[in-house]
């Protein structure tokens, strides 16, 4: 993309800007069903994996506010590397795991990050976040 600069992108964007929208939709849905077929799975899961989808995130937003604090991130800065490092990649991780173990269970890998993980960082963990952040910046 550097390398093309802009001309290069109107060139190319028909092909790989433009149907992205659209074809993340059909992969969202496609995922979605996958995971609702098996939804009884989910619930029987156990809480051994409901904690996981709780606890890891506050790991990796730990991780990312003692990096950004220690690189000399602003605030935001630090607060967003906090958020990002405590999602799941909701929607690169499910891919991941899809295709490089099929055998896995959709409503684990796609339901905990999207029914369990997001939930949880938009209610309670980005204000916390952002608190621990003013406290170590």
């Amino acid at each position: 993309g550097i390398l093309s600069g802009s001309d290069g992108r109107t060139q190319t964007g028909a092909f790989f800007v433009d149907p992205f929208a659209g074809l993340l939709t059909l992969f969202l849905l496609e995922m979605g069903l996958k995971a609702g077929a098996r939804l009884g799975d989910f619930r029987g899961m156990g809480l051994g994996l409901v904690a996981f989808a709780l606890y890891m995130p506050l790991v990796g937003a730990g991780l990312g506010i003692v990096t950004g604090a220690a690189v000399g991130l602003s605030l935001g800065g630090t607060t967003l590397l906090a958020v990002l490092a405590a999602s799941a990649s909701y929607i690169a991780a499910p891919a991941a795991v899809r295709q490089s173990i099929p055998e896995a269970n959709p409503s684990y890998y796609g339901t905990l990050p999207l029914a369990v993980t997001f939930p949880f960082n938009v209610t309670i963990g980005i204000p916390l976040y952002f608190e621990l952040s003013r406290l170590f910046t």
